[in-house]
């Protein structure tokens, strides 16, 4: 194939072929066009629904489209989200109908400032009104490794009724985290904060941590008998989410400093990924769960930058634990430009947002292939499962735009399927 004619042409013409073109955005309309995307689903148990930038309009638009075809055509009943696994318990009850509509603010501040407002009040609107009721997952550290408090003050309140002789090593950690912690907010600025502490005192936040992971596994008997299995798993997991967060801030601080390990930041997506099991495990043998992450957590190849092992993503784990029981469908746009998050160290979650012009789509991309297709103006579903390789049977889909980036990875080994959008608006609810 690729002698007779060059692999730009070979991939435009294989895309004029098999994308489908979708017929809009609009999360109220008829859902027909969406059907080839039952095919790709097949039975997997976890369906993962990326983007390639956070604080894109469009793509919260085509999540809210996907998750209501998977929820009311293919029976999904879990939505499990890039957010804290601690903080969802909440914000899952006032998505139940639990209090006021006007009460996202008071429930969850960084759902409410962090561009979801709109999926939020459509999730509770779609629990009300809707057939297919969907219950709300949290997969991810604290405020993305921002934060200890979300996580340890809930075990705090577990362990006064469960085993009082721990908490003293749980307000230390408490203590140390509050002298770099106040009002980080994301992991881009408490890396640099945490950094700033002694090394002793850094070395006795994770010996804390580290010791009340350990006391609470070792009575396990103790505490169930005291509360029940449910609360002690849910205890459980918080306390292991603030020790993959307290790593990260190392991982996060090497990065940004250059000192980094290779693959560090993977802890964190091994964090998410085992939530996401953790999830299938308490939900019951026939819950199905939609994941929505961004692309570069759900792809299923490793995560390089010029050559450098950056992680191994969640989507990378999910499929050793899950096998074909896990697909992931990336999110892509055909844009000049997009939202992108620059390093600050003056701004309070340490990063400023702002519009990034992009270079062209370079050849070999989905985004190239999409427009040499014909396809740049249009919203699409392509199943990537059967996308051309060459002559050595090398995908010759290579790479994928991320963020203003561009990541080189054989794509149709990291994406069952790509949906594509023509434009980019910066989501209007953000409030930082």
């Amino acid at each position: 194939m690729a002698d007779q004619s060059s692999s730009r042409d070979v991939l435009a013409d294989w895309f004029r072929e098999h994308a489908t073109t979708l017929a809009t955005l609009d999360p109220r309309q008829p859902l027909d066009d969406l059907e080839p995307l039952r095919d790709i689903v097949g039975e997997a148990r976890v369906v993962a629904v990326g983007e390639n930038a956070h604080f894109v309009e469009e793509f919260s638009l085509a999540r809210r489209r996907v998750l209501r075809f998977l929820a009311e055509r293919c029976g999904f009943s879990v939505f499990a989200f890039e957010f804290g696994f601690s903080e969802a318990f909440a914000l899952d009850r006032w998505l139940q109908g639990e209090g006021d509509d006007g009460d996202l603010a008071n429930v969850s501040r960084s759902a409410a400032d962090w561009g979801a407002a709109d999926l939020m009040h459509w999730l509770r609107r779609h629990n009300r009104t809707g057939r297919s009721p969907l219950r709300f997952a949290g997969i991810d550290l604290p405020e993305a490794g921002g934060a200890l408090r979300p996580a340890l003050e809930p075990v705090a309140e577990y362990l006064r009724e469960a085993d009082p002789a721990a908490l003293p090593v749980l307000e230390t950690a408490l203590e140390i985290s509050d002298r770099f912690l106040d009002g980080a907010g994301s992991g881009a600025a408490a890396a640099p904060a945490w950094a700033g502490l002694p090394v002793a005192e850094q070395d006795a936040l994770t010996a804390s941590l580290a010791r009340l992971l350990l006391r609470l596994r070792a009575v396990e008997p103790l505490c169930v008998s005291r509360s029940s299995q449910s609360r002690f798993d849910i205890a459980l997991r918080r306390v292991e989410a603030a020790c993959h967060t307290d790593h990260m801030f190392r991982a996060m601080n090497g990065l940004m400093s250059g000192h980094g390990a290779a693959a560090d930041l993977s802890v964190r997506e091994t964090f998410m990924a085992e939530s996401v099991r953790w999830h299938l495990d308490h939900a019951g043998p026939d819950a199905r769960i939609v994941l929505a992450a961004h692309n570069n957590h759900i792809q299923t190849t490793a995560l390089e930058f010029d050559g450098a092992l950056t992680a191994l993503p969640m989507g990378q784990h999910l499929r050793r634990m899950l096998g074909r029981d896990y697909r992931s469908v990336a999110l892509v746009h055909t844009a000049d430009h997009v939202p992108e998050m620059f390093p600050d160290p003056s701004a309070e979650v340490g990063f400023t947002l702002a519009d990034a012009d992009l270079e062209p789509a370079e050849e070999g991309s989905v985004e190239a292939a999409l427009i040499d297709a014909g396809h740049g103006d249009d919203i699409t579903l392509t199943d990537l499962r059967r996308s051309p390789r060459d002559a050595e049977q090398k995908p010759l889909l290579r790479r994928i735009r991320t963020q203003s980036a561009v990541l080189s990875t054989p794509v149709l080994d990291a994406f069952d399927a790509v949906l594509a959008v023509p434009t980019v608006t910066r989501d209007r609810t953000v409030r930082f």
